[in-house]
C-alpha cells in the first residue's frame, strides 16, 4: 500500500473519491474525458472500511463487461477519502482512554476553559464534560515565561513516575501540554523524548507539534482532542490499509483534512484532529469546480444530508478559519468555515408550546427513518413533507430501490402536525417545507452576512440527496438569482475530495508591532515554517513546479483582543513592506467591521504567522460536451401534481429524466428534474440550463444573461 506516496499520476485514470457518512458510503469514480460515475452503498459504522470494500465490489460489478473487484481496483491510480471517524468519536465520547501532562497548577484548565459563562442568561446551563477527567489530568513541576526562559526546571523524574502509574491504569493517549511552550518548547519535547523511550506504545500529542501557537486553553483543548481521537482514526486506518491490500489495491491513497486538502495516512495519524471536518470539507471544493464552468470563482456550497444542513463559503477558495468547537470542545487548528445546523431529510417537524411549527434539529435519522420509509417510524419528517407535496416520485426513490409509502407518510403528518393545527395534510406539509427552507437560508447567512458578504452576488451550490429540492426556496428566501445543481449533487463532498490538494499548515506566534518589526527575526519564523514544509513535500515526492505557500498573519489593533487573519504575499516580508501588511489588515478590518481605526493612528500588532504549504495533484479531466438544441422534450417523462410555493398551490408540472438531459436544453419552471439519487425542483420563479459539464444551471426568471455567455463561451472553447 503506497501509504506516503508520490502524488504523481501512475497512468491508469481512475481517481475515486470516497465520503463515508452515517447511512450512506458514497463513491465518485473519475476518468480523464469521462463524465463521473455515482455509487452509493450502505455504510457500515461499526467499521466503516466494510462499506468501502463492498462498495468498491459492487462498481466493478456493475462495470460492462463486469470485473472482478481485484482487476478494478488495479486500474485505480487514486483513492481520496473522507471520512467521520473522528469527529463521531468526539460527538458520541468514544475515544481512546486519554491522560493529560501538564504545569503544576494549571490541570483544571481544561475544564474551566476561558472562565467564561457561554450561556449568560441559561441559569440552567451545564458545562460540557472534559475529554479527560481530573484524575488523569497531572501537573509535574517545571515552567517556562512568557519569554522563553526557564524559570523552574522540568521534573522528569515525576514525568517518569506518572507514566509508569498512567501505563498500568491502561491509558491509550496521551496530551503533554506546558505553559508557554508555544515560546520555548525545550520542557515538552524533554518529556516527549521520555515518553519515547519508556512508553513507545502509547499515542502521543505534544501541544508545540499540533498547534504551537499562544493562548493556553486552545492549545491544550487541541492537543487533548488530537489525543482522544488518534487512537481509533489509527485503527480505522490499518483496517482500511489492510482491507484495500487485500483487494490487490497499490495506488495512493489520501485522506482528506479539515482544510479542504489531503495528506497522506501517515500525516493524518500523527495529526488525527485534522480530519475532524474531514467528510463535509470536499463541498466546497466541488461547489468551486462547478461554478467555474460558469466562468465564476465564488460560490455558496451547501449540503443537506438526513440529518444535517451544511454551509460554506468560497471566494476563490474556500474560506477558512483558524479555529472553532466540535461538541463544544475547542479546536483551533485551520478548517474550512462550515456552518452546520440540524436541518436534513430526516428532521422532524413538531409543534413547540406556543403551537408553532418548529423542524429538527432533531432527526429521524437511518433508523427508523422518516415515516415513508416504512421502517417503523411514525414522525412526520422533511422527506415526508417532500412525499406529499409530489416532489419525489414513491416508485423512483433511490432509483426505484426503495418504494415509499405516502398512506404512512400522511398520517404522521396528520396526527402530529394538521390535525393540532386544524390544516390539511398538504398545508401541513407546504408549513414543513416552509420553515425548513426558513432554517436552510438561515444557515447561509450565517456563513455570507455574519462574514461581511452579499449572498446575492454568489451562485448556490445545493448539495445532498435532498438539497436540489430545496434549492430554488433558498434562493427565493435570499435574492439569490443563480443556483447550480450537479449530476453529482447527491454525492458532492466524495466528489469534491477528487479535487483536493496536499495541504500542510504551520503557525508560529510572533507578537510584534508592524511599525517596530524585527524584519529578520520575522523572515527567520517564516523561514523555518516554509523549511518544514518543503520537507514534507519532499517526502511526499511533490515535484517543485507543482508546489506554493501562502502566508497568512493574525493581526489586531493594539490592546484589541481578537485578531483578524489575513493574507500576506511573502514578497511583502522579503521587500520589508510594512505599509502592505498595514494596508491588507485595515482593508479586511473594514470588511468585517464596517469601520478601521487607520485615521486615529492605532498601530497594528502581529500576533501569529500561519504558513499554508501546498503541493498540487492530477485532477481529472472530466468531459464537456457542447450545447445543443434547447428543446429538453426528447427527456420529457410525464406531468405531476407538485406543490408550488410561489402560488401557495399544486400545480401539474412537466417531469423531466435528468439523465436524458443534454449541454443546451432548457426547461421552464415550474418543473422537476429527476435522478436516480436526486430530484430537482425547479420553482416557478426560476428556469434551467444544462451547462457543459452537465449540471442543471436555475436562474431568476428574465436573467439568461447569467448564463448564457458562458454557454458560448463553452462551445467556442470545444470548437
Amino acid at each position: 500500500m503506497n501509504i506516503a506516496a508520490s502524488p504523481r499520476p501512475r497512468g491508469r485514470g481512475i481517481k475515486l473519491g470516497i465520503d463515508v457518512g452515517g447511512t450512506f458510503t458514497d463513491f465518485v469514480i473519475a476518468r480523464d474525458g469521462e463524465r463521473p460515475r455515482i455509487h452509493k452503498t450502505l455504510s457500515t459504522p461499526h467499521d466503516p472500511s466494510i462499506a468501502v470494500v463492498e462498495g468498491l465490489a459492487q462498481i466493478a460489478a456493475a462495470t460492462d463487461p463486469p470485473q472482478s473487484v481485484r482487476d478494478f481496483v488495479r486500474g485505480i491510480d487514486t483513492i481520496v477519502h473522507g471520512t467521520t471517524v473522528t469527529t463521531n468519536a468526539t460527538l458520541t465520547s468514544t475515544g481512546a482512554k486519554t491522560a493529560l501532562l501538564t504545569t503544576l497548577g494549571v490541570r483544571d484548565a481544561l475544564e474551566m476553559r476561558r472562565g467564561v459563562r457561554e450561556a449568560q442568561y441559561d441559569n440552567r446551563f451545564t458545562n460540557v464534560a472534559a475529554l479527560v477527567p481530573r484524575v488523569r489530568r497531572v501537573g509535574v513541576p517545571g515552567r517556562i515565561d512568557r519569554d522563553g526562559r526557564e524559570v523552574e526546571p522540568l521534573d522528569l523524574d515525576a514525568v517518569r513516575a506518572q507514566l509508569r502509574r498512567w501505563r498500568d491504569e491502561g491509558v491509550e493517549a496521551l496530551a503533554v501540554c506546558f505553559m508557554n511552550a508555544f515560546a520555548n518548547a525545550a520542557h515538552e519535547q524533554a518529556a516527549a523524548a521520555l515518553v519515547r523511550a519508556e512508553w513507545p506504545d502509547v499515542y502521543l500529542s505534544v501541544s508545540t507539534e499540533v498547534l504551537p501557537a499562544i493562548r493556553f486553553y486552545d492549545r491544550v483543548s487541541t492537543t487533548v482532542l488530537n489525543a482522544y481521537v488518534g487512537p481509533k482514526l489509527g485503527h480505522y486506518l490499518d483496517a482500511l490499509v489492510a482491507r484495500l491490500a487485500g483487494v490487490g489495491f497499490d495506488g495512493l491513497l489520501l485522506i482528506m483534512q479539515s482544510n479542504g486538502g489531503v495528506i497522506t495516512p501517515a500525516a493524518a495519524r500523527d495529526k488525527a484532529a485534522l480530519t475532524l471536518l474531514s467528510g463535509p470539507s470536499g463541498g466546497p471544493g466541488a461547489g468551486l469546480y462547478c461554478v467555474g464552468a460558469l466562468g465564476r470563482d465564488r460560490v455558496i456550497t451547501t449540503d443537506m444530508g438526513g440529518t444535517s444542513f451544511e454551509a460554506s463559503l468560497a471566494v476563490g477558495a474556500p474560506l477558512v478559519k483558524n479555529d472553532g468547537e466540535i461538541a463544544r470542545r475547542r479546536i483551533a487548528l485551520p478548517m474550512l468555515d462550515i456552518h452546520t445546523i440540524g436541518a436534513g431529510g430526516g428532521s422532524i417537524g413538531w409543534l413547540d408550546d406556543g403551537g408553532l411549527l418548529r423542524m429538527g434539529p432533531h432527526s429521524a435519522g437511518a433508523d427508523p427513518g422518516p415515516a415513508c420509509y416504512g421502517r417503523g417510524g411514525e414522525l412526520p419528517t422533511t422527506t415526508d413533507a417532500n412525499l406529499v407535496l409530489g416532489y419525489l416520485d414513491p416508485d423512483y426513490f433511490a432509483g426505484g430501490s426503495i418504494a415509499l409509502d405516502v398512506a404512512a407518510a400522511r398520517r404522521a403528518i396528520d396526527t402530529h402536525l394538521a390535525r393540532p393545527m386544524g390544516l390539511t395534510v398538504e398545508q401541513a406539509a407546504a408549513g414543513m417545507y416552509r420553515v425548513a427552507c426558513n432554517n436552510m437560508a438561515q444557515g447561509v447567512r450565517e456563513v455570507t452576512i455574519k462574514r461581511g458578504f452579499d449572498p446575492r452576488e454568489f451562485p448556490l451550490i445545493p448539495g445532498g440527496g435532498a438539497g436540489p429540492i430545496h434549492g430554488c426556496a433558498i434562493c427565493t428566501e435570499l435574492g439569490i438569482p443563480l443556483l447550480v445543481v450537479p449530476r453529482e449533487a447527491s454525492v458532492l463532498c466524495a466528489f469534491g475530495m477528487l479535487m483536493g490538494e496536499l495541504r500542510h499548515d504551520f503557525v508560529r506566534t510572533f507578537v510584534a508591532r508592524v511599525d517596530a518589526l524585527d524584519w529578520a527575526a520575522l523572515a527567520t519564523r517564516i523561514g523555518e515554517m516554509v523549511a518544514e514544509g518543503e520537507r514534507l513535500l519532499d517526502d511526499e515526492r511533490v515535484p517543485p513546479a507543482r508546489r506554493r505557500r501562502e502566508l497568512r498573519l493574525d493581526c489586531r489593533y493594539v490592546k484589541q483582543y481578537h485578531e483578524v487573519s489575513v493574507a500576506v504575499p511573502l514578497d511583502a516580508v522579503q521587500r520589508r513592506d510594512a505599509a502592505a501588511i498595514a494596508r491588507a489588515f485595515h482593508d479586511e478590518h473594514r470588511r468585517l467591521f464596517g469601520y478601521t481605526l487607520e485615521a486615529e493612528g492605532s498601530p497594528v500588532e502581529i500576533v501569529n504567522l500561519r504558513l499554508q504549504a501546498i503541493g498540487g495533484v492530477e485532477r481529472p479531466a472530466l468531459h464537456r460536451d457542447a450545447p445543443g438544441d434547447a428543446d429538453a422534450s426528447a427527456a420529457l417523462k410525464g406531468r405531476r401534481s407538485v406543490y408550488v410555493p410561489e402560488r401557495d398551490a399544486f400545480a401539474d408540472v412537466p417531469v423531466y429524466d435528468g439523465h436524458r438531459l443534454r449541454c443546451g436544453h432548457r426547461v421552464a419552471g415550474p418543473a422537476l428534474i429527476e435522478q436516480r439519487t436526486t430530484a430537482v425542483f425547479v420553482s416557478d420563479g426560476y428556469d434551467g440550463v444544462v451547462d457543459a459539464l452537465g449540471s442543471f444551471v436555475l436562474y431568476a426568471k428574465g436573467r439568461g444573461d447569467l448564463v448564457d455567455t458562458a454557454l458560448h463561451a463553452r462551445e467556442v472553447e470545444h470548437a
